[in-house]
């Protein structure tokens, strides 16, 4: 019953999100920050560090140590801009008790698949002993933080 209210906060608090279909898209080649908190990941640090879904296709097993949040974004979505600051804000602030990942889907198109990503931003929020749970749409940092808080760290 829990993981249902607490997805259906996620879900159902969701204010904007992008289409995936590249319409807008824009060159947006700009160095990264050094000081950003979030990790990129790209197929190959997927499949080490979160799921190998090639060994193991039929089933979820999470390979991390601490649960993890993954931002499936593009650089040319306007809501992924806005929600970008917001999760290297959680990030420093959640450093020492999940991770926060991120997927550029133009450029790891396989794992936006994996995952059936039809918009952006789209958040895959995993737990240590539970299947993950998805949840579209740019939310205000209020409501991430209380989706931590409840699902991924069980503080409420």
């Amino acid at each position: 019953m829990k993981k249902i209210v607490i997805i259906s906060l996620v879900c159902g608090l969701a204010i904007a999100s992008c289409n995936g279909n590249g319409l807008n898209k824009q060159d947006t080649t700009t160095e990264k920050s050094t000081t950003m908190k979030t990790v990129h990941l790209s197929k190959s640090d997927f499949l080490a560090k979160v799921a190998d879904y090639e060994t193991h296709p039929d089933e979820w097993k999470y390979l991390g140590d601490k649960p993890a949040l993954i931002d499936f974004y593009a650089d040319w979505c306007g809501p992924c801009k806005v929600v970008s600051p917001i999760l290297e804000e959680l990030a420093e602030e959640y450093k020492d008790k999940i991770y926060i990942y991120k997927i550029d889907t133009d450029k790891e198109q396989e794992l936006a698949a994996v995952f059936g990503i039809r918009s952006i931003p789209s958040l895959l929020f995993i737990p240590m002993d539970e299947n993950p749970q998805m949840a579209q749409g740019a939310m205000p940092k209020s409501e991430l933080k209380e989706a931590i808080e409840a699902f991924l760290l069980k503080n409420k």
